[in-house]
């Protein structure tokens, strides 16, 4: 009975497929493929789409052909160092002697002179015990008699590597009597410079042994630079861009420099490598990190749909006469300052981009003078595996920046140590010096085949509405100006980046772009203070200060108690 009744149903449902195509009615399924295809019938009539791999970059303006500078005309020549053998074997001596006298004998078995220490290779020898078994002496031992043989060699400070890595011995590094100067055309014209592939790639100074070190920021890919006052920073940072200059043109590589201090980068202005003046004011550096990591973004979406997976291999893909993607470096000359003023935002955009930014191409160059750890936080340092300490105030700084003593011990004026990114163990350098006179010399080729006259930096003067022209976006999004026959205060890629509309008329009135959002934070909160905006708004003293004055004056907020009570807030008048 199943078996017929299922029969019964089969016949029903071939009779009633019949009768639907006698009437001419077609099943869904035959018209949902009917429709794909003509979709793909038209799709296929229409023009193509142009080439969405041809790059626009966001910050080039135009190509051109630029022609790369002879750096020997430029730059000057360094020292020839004059090596005593006499004081040589001397200091050799004493050494030995040293630690023959202290139970921890050892023979100098090389001697490398650098252009500022000199370093003693000491193989440790044998002691013969009560029992007469002769052991070798401990490494330990020999590293613990560092203040006894600074004495032995009237030297300022000695710093002992033991064991120095892939060798037999244990460095004892002696500072000499005269120092050499370690330029930078030298290390340029060097076999170790010249083996490197790389547009990238950067002279860091001298090791111990007098041997250049080079190393390549793309494979870095971020450097991170701590140390006090006068110990080279500056110098080390002026010495990398140089170093960049000398090798791209502005096709090939863009700057973006944040010099706080106002005095150190701001040299550079002018150089058709910055896409922006030296940004100066702290108030719009989170700005340009929150730019930078838009940018970064958007070259992401560009890689994926090129189906490339870094900024090479989508420079390769291009089509011909295509404008390249260049690379981007960030310069930030001192980290502590922004980390005062907004600690929580300026840490996470730099962890983003210290995380994802290597295969764009966008490479952060970080200083400061104080590593301590609220200032290199726990993230930003996992994220920086190349690092520069040069001489540091305690050996607890030493720690925040290598992770290990030894800082402390350095000299200062350029001697460092540099951590690579595939190194178990930082080595000694002198590092590169560049005149000022050499960095005029390198801006001014630059500014000479830019055909331009150097740019203001950027400052805290507020654009008005009749200064400030704003012109239709442009291809890649982002507002270019006007020539003007009078003067135009600039307004940046990163300006307005949160913000796109102009200023109200009462802030344009009082003179600061905050006012309205001040008003509005201390009547939500119902209560005023100068640290409340400090921290709502991530704002400096003066400014809250000011702000508070000018709510006070119209009427806003009542007088200061004088007491640790906050101000009274008053109701919006009708005025408003």
């Amino acid at each position: 009975k199943i078996r017929e009744a299922a029969q019964s149903a089969a016949e029903a449902a071939t009779e009633g497929k019949e009768e639907k195509k006698a009437d001419g009615k077609k099943s869904p399924r035959r018209k949902k493929r009917r429709t794909t295809t003509e979709r793909r019938r038209k799709a296929a009539a229409e023009p193509a789409a142009p080439d969405s791999l041809a790059y626009q970059p966001q910050i080039v303006t135009g190509t051109r052909d630029w022609q790369l500078p002879d750096y020997r005309q430029l730059l000057d020549e360094g020292d020839e160092q004059r090596i005593n053998d006499k004081v040589l074997l001397e200091r050799a001596r004493i050494i030995e002697e040293t630690l023959r006298s202290f139970g921890a004998p050892g023979r100098v078995v090389e001697i490398n002179p650098g252009p500022v220490i000199t370093q003693f290779g000491v193989e440790p020898d044998y002691v013969t015990t009560r029992s007469g078994k002769r052991t070798r002496v401990k490494v330990g031992k020999i590293a613990a008699l560092a203040d006894d043989l600074a004495l032995a060699l009237a030297a300022r400070s000695i710093r002992i590597e033991a064991p120095v890595p892939g060798k037999g011995y244990v460095g004892i590094e002696v500072p000499n009597a005269k120092t050499a100067l370690v330029s930078l055309r030298d290390l340029m014209d060097s076999e170790e410079f010249a083996a490197v592939d790389s547009n990238l790639r950067i002279c860091l100074g001298e090791s111990v042994d007098g041997a250049p070190v080079v190393a390549d920021l793309a494979m870095m890919p971020h450097l991170l630079i701590a140390g006090t006052t006068g110990s080279g920073k500056s110098v080390c940072i002026n010495a990398i861009i140089s170093c960049l200059l000398l090798q791209n043109t502005p096709d090939d590589l863009r700057f973006i420099m944040v010099d706080p201090k106002r005095v150190e980068l701001t040299g550079y202005n002018g150089i058709p490598h910055l896409i922006a003046p030296v940004v100066v004011d702290l108030e719009r550096i989170v700005g340009v990190l929150k730019w930078v990591s838009r940018e970064m973004d958007e070259r992401y979406r560009r890689f994926s749909s090129a189906g490339a997976r870094n900024i090479a291999d989508y420079n390769r893909k291009l089509p011909e006469g295509a404008p390249r993607m260049p690379y981007l470096v960030v310069v930030v000359d001192e980290l502590a300052d922004l980390m005062m003023l907004a600690p929580d935002e300026t840490e996470r955009l730099i962890t983003r981009l210290a995380q994802m930014a290597r295969a764009t191409g966008i490479h952060l160059v970080i200083s400061t003078q104080r590593p301590s750890v609220d200032i290199i936080t726990g993230l930003i340092k996992a994220n920086f595996p190349a690092r520069i300490a040069f001489a540091v105030a305690s050996g607890v700084d030493s720690r925040v920046i290598l992770d290990m003593p030894g800082a402390e011990r350095l000299l200062g004026r350029g001697d460092m140590l540099f951590q690579a990114p595939d190194a178990s163990a930082p080595i000694r350098l002198q590092g590169v010096f560049v005149s000022d006179a050499e960095i005029e010399r390198i801006v001014r080729y630059w500014k000479a085949a830019q055909g331009a006259a150097p740019a203001d930096p950027i400052g805290p003067a507020p654009v008005t509405e009749a200064e400030t022209i704003e012109s239709p976006p442009s291809h890649n999004g982002l507002r270019k100006e006007r020539e003007q026959p009078h003067p135009v205060a600039r307004v940046e890629v990163w300006d307005g980046s949160d913000n796109d509309h102009r200023p109200s008329r009462r802030n344009r009135e009082i003179g600061d772009d905050l006012y309205d959002e001040a008003v509005a934070l201390v009547r939500r909160l119902q209560k005023a203070s100068i640290s409340l905006l400090q921290r709502h708004l991530r704002i400096g003293y003066t400014r809250a200060a000011r702000l508070i004055d000018m709510m006070e004056k119209r009427g806003v907020i009542g007088p200061a108690t004088g007491t640790s009570a906050p101000r009274e807030v008053y109701p919006p008048s009708d005025d408003e």
